[in-house]
């Protein structure tokens, strides 16, 4: 059998490790800013006290290459050993097979470093190794002064053998695609667009110009959610080209088929492009599995791949009381990345009729960057010959139950028609307490309104999207709502 020759593969090592010849921190050119999980990410690698391993996990293109060589840069600059940083991407062909333990005894061979020292060492999309787990589990236990940062785009795979395999040895950090607030920020908007200020223990967020900000909240939900786009002017003028066929040709005609043995890999491209353009929408397997060609039987697996590569998730249903069904036959499915579907389709503008569902896909979103999102539901039911819905309904860990419900809107239609809000006042007539709120979005007016002694507080969705992602990156609990 032909095997790579270790003079390659040692070669390759020193050309991916720049710095332990030059002792400067690699170049990113496109990358002055940091992500705003950034410092909460480098404090974790560094916490020496903790013996653990951390797993960087997250969908792709939102920038995780980038933060691991941020943080490099940061520690070369700091002082750290340059020769005791070692970077590997498992995707490179020329590393393929070999294993964890192997890598880090070629990178002794390559630098003068102490091997029971602190070290940094880190391995790039790692699910690409067969047992990943097992083989870091090792290591971590082996090298308590060696601190491994483990990365990969197959969130929910990777939370999964994180989970099974290394309990007290790893800690999972997720890196979701950019916040609006992120946006504002990369785009030097933030300061200009959003003004904020302290009443007693809350920070409450405003905007001068609504105008402006309903624009770049557009331009958010066309390219906004990937960090190269919003850098990168020749990616953001053709995302379809450069971010589109990224997602086409790596997440579903290559991760998920080497990750899970896909065979049919048109059925899936059919199915996610079905529920990519239909972001926001109820679903049923009956209905996805006529409007995908998909056979029903497997729609379910496809399914849990999608939500492991991160670019899709469910939310369940509940009736008026909040209460979930004991047999979820609809769902709603949501795009984690509003920009996804202008990376596959074409961007939106205002006034397009599928605008108004990527603005309550954007705002949905944003709690994925949080705990929340297991608590956040969506209503419709029944009342005699009546149909009600409501677009979110957030249960309280604590008792399941209604804390807030908010209705979706890119219109100031129900601020003088809040009576046309019926879903949203029966669910808040049914479920008003002391802490309950209700709340509906507009397109630019901010105002309160009673109907039927429900008090409605209205927001324009640009201004509630960037304060849930401000407030969820604060780890808020139960009110990053508001």
């Amino acid at each position: 059998m032909l095997e790579i020759s270790e003079s390659d593969v040692l070669l390759s090592m020193r050309q991916d490790n720049t710095w332990w010849d030059n002792h400067h921190a690699p170049a990113l050119a496109d990358f002055s800013t940091k992500r705003a999980y950034f410092d909460n990410f480098k404090e974790l690698c560094l916490n020496w006290n903790i013996k653990r391993s951390v797993i960087l996990m997250g969908p792709r293109q939102v920038g995780k290459t980038v933060m691991l060589n941020q943080l490099i840069g940061e520690l070369i600059d700091e002082g750290f050993p340059a020769e005791s940083i070692l970077f590997i991407g498992i995707d490179t062909p020329l590393y393929n097979g070999i294993h964890l333990e192997k890598l880090v005894k070629l990178f002794e061979k390559q630098t003068d470093h102490d091997p029971s020292g602190k070290r940094i060492v880190i391995f790039d999309e790692i699910q690409y190794l067969k047992d990943w787990e097992i083989h870091l589990k090792v290591l971590t236990d082996k090298l308590p002064n060696t601190r491994f940062i483990a990365s990969g785009s197959a969130a929910a795979a990777l939370k999964l053998k994180s989970q099974e395999s290394g309990a007290g040895r790893f800690t999972d950090f997720f890196l979701p695609p950019l916040t609006f607030a992120e946006y504002l920020n990369f785009t030097e908007l933030e300061d200009t667009l959003i003004q904020s200020k302290l009443i007693g223990e809350n920070r409450v967020y405003t905007t001068n110009n609504i105008d402006k900000l309903n624009q770049e909240f557009i331009n958010y939900i066309n390219v906004g959610g990937y960090p190269e786009a919003v850098v990168n002017i020749d990616i953001r003028n053709n995302i379809s080209l450069h971010l589109g066929r990224g997602i086409i040709d790596k997440v579903l005609l290559r991760d998920l088929p080497s990750l899970y043995g896909i065979r049919d890999i048109q059925e899936l491209n059919r199915l996610f492009m079905t529920i990519a353009y239909h972001s926001g929408q109820e679903f049923s397997l009956e209905n996805l599995s006529t409007s995908s060609g998909v056979a029903k039987n497997t729609i379910n697996k496809y399914l849990e791949y999608l939500e492991a590569a991160f670019l899709i998730t469910r939310v369940r249903r509940v009736d008026d009381s909040g209460k979930t069904f004991q047999r979820a036959r609809q769902f709603k499915i949501y795009l984690t990345n509003p920009s996804m579907r202008a990376a596959l389709f074409t961007p939106l503008k205002d006034g397009d009729n599928s605008l108004g569902a990527m603005v309550e896909t954007a705002i949905f979103s944003q709690w994925f960057h949080g705990q929340d999102i297991k608590n956040i539901h969506y209503a419709r039911w029944k009342t005699g010959r009546s149909e009600y819905e409501v677009d979110l309904v957030y249960l309280a860990s604590s008792n399941l139950k209604p804390l807030w419900a908010v209705e979706i809107k890119w219109s100031n239609r129900h601020c003088k028609r809040p009576e046309e809000l019926k879903g949203l006042i029966e669910f808040s007539k049914k479920n008003m307490s002391g802490t309950f709120e209700a709340r509906a979005t507009t397109k630019t007016v901010t105002t309160e309104t009673r109907t039927d002694t429900i008090l409605i507080d209205h927001i324009p969705s640009a201004l509630q999207c960037y304060i849930i992602g401000k407030n969820v990156l604060k780890n808020k609990e139960e009110d990053s709502f508001s």
